[in-house]
C-alpha cells in the first residue's frame, strides 16, 4: 500500500499511525477494563493484526520510496546496512558474525550482534533499499539468528557481564527481527527464540538475575515491549496482559507504575523532573527511552483486546510539556539531562532530541486531541527552526512519516519557543528560557549525583554537576553537538568553580557509578514563571576541601552569577569558569574586552587586572560589575571520542577531533580563603548593548557573602535573594536558609519562596513594607500584616519546591 502525503495529513483518529497501520487487518475488538483479561478469547486475527502493526511501527511500511522526503532516510539506512552486510561472516565455520565482536558469547558482543542483525532485517523489510525483499539477505539473517542462539544466547546460559544485554538489549533486538522475518522463520527456530526470551525476560516486573529487584522507569518500559512482542509472536494472550499491566505495575499495586508521580527514586516527578538509577537527572536519555517505549506500546495495543485503559496514563501525557518540552531547544535535547550519554559519539544532543520528537509524535497518535494538537504545534516549531541538523538527517523512516504529516499540515501552526523559568527541584536542574536563548544549570547534592559514569562511558565527567552552565542560542545549535565533549578542557566547564588538580578517569570498570556530594543546598525558586533564583553549596570532588556558595539569578535578558566563601587548603589553584565556548574547527569569533578587539590567533592569552565587560561575536556579552581580574585564552584542542568513552557498544572512535575554544575565567589563587566572583551573562547582546549595560547597571548586586547573595532590578520591581543563613539582604529578612523572590508591580506584590536545602520545617520572610489583603496564596503560606508584612511558609516536606503568594499593597 502506497500512502500519499495527503493520506498522512488527512488521517483522523489515530492520525498518522492509523494511516501507517491501515494494512494491519480488520478492526480489533475493543478493550475491557484497565487490567482485566479480554471478555472473549482473542482470535488469531487479533494477534496477526497487531504483528502487522508492529512491523509497520518498526519499518514504516506503506510510504512511497520515490518520495524525495524519504530518499535520504532510506539511503542512510541502506548505507549502514551495506557496511554490516559486507563485514558479516557468512561462512560455515565462522566463530563470530563480525570480526570486531569476538568472542561471540560475551554479552556485549552477542548483544551488539543482535542489534546489527535488526538493522539488516529492517533494511530488508524497507521499500526502496538495495536489500528490500532479497532472499539471500533473508536466508543469511535466519542463519545468523540460529548461529547466535546455538553459540551465545540460549536458555542454558547463565548471565555474566552486563545484565542489560541479557535482559533488554539482546531480547528486544531478537524480537524485532522475529516480527520482521516472521513469515520466513521456521516454527522450531521461533519456538527456541521465544524460549530464550522467556528465560531472560519472562516479565517486565522483576530483574531476572535478581528477582527481589523491581524494574523501574525506562527498564520496565523496555521489558514491557519485549514481553508484548513475545506474546504476539507466540499467540500468548497472558503475555500481552502481563506487558500491558507492567506499565501500571498491577503486580505490586502500582508502586512502580510508569503512570504515577514518584516522590523518590526513579520515575517522573510532578515538578517535571525525571530520575533514573535513583540519583541521576536523566530526562534526555532514559526518559526518552521510557517515552518512546510507552508510546510504542500504547500505539501497538490501541483498539485491541489488550489496549491500555489505565486513566492514569495522563501522567505520561502531562510529561510531554512538563518534563520534556522545557529541556528541548529547537529540536535538540539539553546535555544537562543526558547523563553519561553526552560521551557517546553517535548519540549527540540532536539525535536524542530527534528520538524524543519521534516519541512525542507517536504518543500523539493516540492521545486526546487537546494534548495532541499542542504537541504537534510544539514539534513543528522545533523542526522548522533547526537548520543545523535537520530532522530528516537523524530520523528513522517511521519517525519521518510522522514528522512529515505535521510539517505538511497547514492547520498545525509552528509553535514559538517555550519561555519561562523552571526549577526541577527533584533532579537538581534549572532551566531558564527566553525568546532567543536558553540557559540550563546542572547542579548536584546529597540527593542527586554530580555525574554518572561506568561501562567505559563519561570518563571525564568530574565537574558536569558542579554548576555547569549550558548556554543555547538559536544561531549556535551545534555548540555541544560539534565535537565538544572530546575536545573541551574538562577542568574548565562553563559555570563551574574547580580545583585544578589532575583527576583519574571515571567509569573504567563494569557497571555504573555515581557520586553524590555532601551539600544539601541545590535548587531555587521561580516567580511568575518568568524569573528564577538558583543556589548550590559546592562541595568539591572527593579528596578536596574546596567549598563555595554559588548563586544564579535568571532575568529577562541576563543571568547574574555570584560566588562567595570560596575556600580550599589543598595547595591547588582554584578557578571559576565564566565561559568556554566551542568556536568550531576554524572559528575566529571577535573578542572585545572593555571595547578593545583582542587577537584572534590560536594560543593567545592575557590576564586582565580589572575587566569590566567582554563581548564574543555570535554569543553575547559578559559584564563584571565593578571590575574583575579575568583570564582569557584562545586555544585549539584535539581529542578523541575514545578518550571519553571506551564502552563496548557506545565507545567512540580514535580519530582525532580538533576544535577551537575561547575561554574566560576568574582565578582565585592557590588555596583561596573566602574568595568570590561576580559576573553577568548577556546572551545574544551586541557589543554596544553590553557596554551600555556595564555602564548603566540595570541590575544591582546588593549582597554577595556567606549570609546572602542578592540582586535588585529596579526597572521591574524585582528583588531576589538566596539566603544561606538567617539574615537580612535588600531589606528582606529570612529566618533561615531560603531562596526568595519579591516583585512589586503597582499595587500588587508577588512573593516566591523555597528551601533548596530541605533543612527547615518552616521559614519566615519579612518584607520591608506593609501590605494589605492576600489575593491568593498556596496553602503552605500564612501572611501576618503589620508595619512589615511577615510570611511564614511551611517548607517541610515540600522537597525544595516553590511556595507562592500574591498580595496587595
Amino acid at each position: 500500500m502506497n500512502l500519499s502525503r495527503r493520506t498522512l495529513i488527512a488521517a483522523g483518529g489515530a492520525t498518522a499511525v492509523a494511516a501507517l497501520t491501515a494494512s494491519a487487518g480488520p478492526a480489533l475488538a475493543r478493550p475491557a477494563a484497565a487490567s482485566a483479561a479480554p471478555a472473549a478469547a482473542p482470535s488469531d486475527a487479533d494477534f496477526e493484526a497487531l504483528l502487522r502493526r508492529a512491523a509497520t511501527l518498526l519499518t514504516g511500511r506503506g510510504f512511497d520510496p520515490r518520495d524525495p522526503d524519504f530518499t535520504g532516510a532510506v539511503a542512510a539506512l541502506d548505507t549502514t546496512a551495506k557496511e554490516l552486510w559486507n563485514t558479516l561472516d557468512r561462512g560455515a565455520g565462522r566463530a563470530a558474525l563480525w570480526p570486531d565482536l569476538v568472542p561471540q558469547d560475551e554479552a556485549g558482543n552477542f548483544g551488539q550482534s543482535y542489534t546489527r542483525l535488526r538493522t539488516l532485517a529492517t533494511t530488508w523489510a524497507t521499500e526502496g533499499t538495495s536489500m528490500a525483499g532479497d532472499r539471500e539477505v533473508a536466508d543469511a539473517l535466519l542463519a545468523a539468528l540460529r548461529f547466535l542462539h546455538d553459540t551465545a544466547y540460549h536458555p542454558d546460559r547463565r548471565e555474566t557481564g552486563n545484565w542489560w544485554f541479557w535482559e533488554i538489549g539482546a531480547p528486544r533486538a531478537l524480537m524485532d527481527c522475529c516480527v520482521v522475518l516472521r513469515d520466513l522463520l521456521p516454527a522450531t527456530d521461533l519456538a527456541d527464540y521465544l524460549a530464550v526470551v522467556d528465560r531472560f525476560c519472562p516479565d517486565a516486573d522483576r530483574r531476572t538475575n535478581s528477582p527481589a529487584l523491581a524494574e523501574t522507569g525506562a527498564n520496565r518500559t523496555d521489558k514491557a515491549v519485549i514481553v508484548a512482542l513475545r506474546g504476539l509472536l507466540g499467540r500468548d494472550a497472558a503475555k500481552l496482559v502481563s506487558a500491558r499491566d507492567a506499565l501500571s505495575d498491577v503486580r505490586d499495586g502500582g508502586r512502580n507504575s510508569l503512570f504515577r508521580y514518584a516522590t523518590s527514586g526513579d520515575g517522573f516527578y510532578e515538578d517535571g523532573s525525571f530520575v533514573q538509577h535513583d540519583v541521576v537527572a536523566y530526562t534526555g536519555s532514559y526518559g526518552v527511552v521510557l517515552l518512546g517505549g510507552a508510546a510504542f506500546l500504547l500505539a501497538l495495543l490501541a483498539d485491541s483486546p489488550w489496549a491500555v485503559a489505565d486513566p492514569k496514563v495522563s501522567v505520561m501525557y502531562e510529561a510531554v510539556e512538563r518534563t520534556f518540552a522545557p529541556v528541548v531547544f529547537d529540536g535538540l535535547m539539553m546535555d544537562a539531562v543526558r547523563g553519561r550519554a553526552v560521551s557517546r559519539e553517535r548519540a549527540g544532543d540532536h539525535r536524542d532530541g530527534a528520538t524524543a520528537v519521534g516519541a512525542i509524535l507517536l504518543l500523539a497518535s493516540g492521545a486526546p486531541a487537546a494534548y495532541a494538537e499542542r504537541w504537534r504545534s510544539l514539534v513543528k516549531g522545533w523542526l522548522t527552526r533547526n537548520r543545523t541538523t535537520p530532522f530528516a538527517a537523524l530520523a528513522t523512516v517511521p519517525q519521518l512519516a510522522l514528522a512529515k504529516a505535521v510539517l505538511n499540515d497547514r492547520s498545525v501552526p509552528a509553535g514559538a519557543r517555550t519561555t519561562g523559568s523552571a526549577v526541577f527541584a527533584d533532579m537538581d536542574r534549572v532551566v531558564h528560557r527566553r525568546p532567543g536563548w536558553a540557559c540550563a544549570l546542572s547542579l548536584s547534592s546529597k540527593r542527586i549525583s554530580a555525574y554518572e559514569a561506568g561501562n567505559g562511558e563519561n570518563l571525564h565527567g568530574w565537574y558536569t554537576g558542579d554548576g555547569m552552565t549550558y548556554l543555547y542560542t538559536g544561531d549556535d545549535l551545534g555548540q555541544f553537538n560539534d565535537g565538544f565533549w572530546p575536545t573541551v578542557d574538562p577542568y574548565r566547564l562553563p559555570g563551574t568553580t574547580v580545583d585544578t588538580r589532575p583527576r583519574a578517569d571515571l567509569g573504567t570498570g563494569s557497571g555504573t557509578s555515581t557520586y553524590c556530594p555532601g551539600n544539601a543546598v541545590a535548587g531555587g525558586a521561580v516567580l511568575d514563571g518568568r524569573y528564577g533564583a538558583a543556589a548550590m553549596e559546592l562541595f568539591g570532588a572527593p579528596g578536596t576541601t574546596l567549598r563555595a556558595r554559588k548563586s544564579w539569578f535568571l532575568l529577562d535578558d541576563a543571568v547574574v552569577a555570584l560566588g562567595a566563601g570560596i575556600t580550599a587548603d589543598d595547595g591547588h589553584e582554584v578557578e571559576t569558569v565564566v565561559e568556554n565556548r566551542n568556536l568550531g574547527a576554524r572559528g575566529r569569533h571577535r573578542l572585545l574586552v572593555d571595547g578593545v578587539p583582542r587577537p584572534a590567533e590560536q594560543g593567545w592569552s592575557h590576564s586582565f587586572a580589572g575587566a569590566r565587560w567582554a563581548h564574543l561575536d555570535g554569543v553575547g556579552g559578559y559584564v563584571f560589575p565593578g571590575g574583575s581580574p579575568l583570564r582569557a585564552l584562545r586555544e585549539e584542542r584535539t581529542g578523541t571520542w575514545r578518550s571519553v568513552n571506551t564502552g563496548a557498544d557506545t565507545g567512540g572512535g580514535a580519530d582525532p577531533v580538533t576544535r577551537r575554544y575561547l575561554t574566560l575565567w576568574i582565578g582565585h589563587g592557590v588555596s583561596p580563603a573566602d574568595a568570590g566572583y561576580t559576573y553577568v551573562l548577556l546572551p545574544g547582546a551586541t557589543a554596544a548593548a553590553t557596554s551600555a549595560w556595564s555602564r548603566s547597571r540595570p541590575v544591582r548586586i546588593v549582597a554577595n557573602d556567606a549570609v546572602a547573595q542578592a540582586v535588585e532590578m529596579p526597572r521591574t520591581g524585582l528583588t531576589a535573594v538566596n539566603f544561606w543563613a538567617a539574615g537580612t539582604a535588600a531589606g528582606i529578612t529570612s529566618s533561615g536558609p531560603a531562596s526568595v523572590l519579591v516583585r512589586r508591580r503597582g499595587p500588587r506584590v508577588s512573593v516566591a519562596v523555597s528551601d533548596p536545602g530541605r533543612t527547615s520545617a518552616a521559614v519566615s520572610v519579612e518584607l520591608p513594607f506593609r501590605t494589605g489583603a492576600v489575593v491568593e496564596s498556596d496553602d503552605t503560606v500564612a501572611v501576618t500584616a503589620g508595619r512589615r508584612t511577615v510570611l511564614t511558609i511551611a517548607v517541610g516536606g515540600s522537597r525544595g519546591h516553590t511556595h507562592r503568594a500574591e498580595l496587595v499593597r
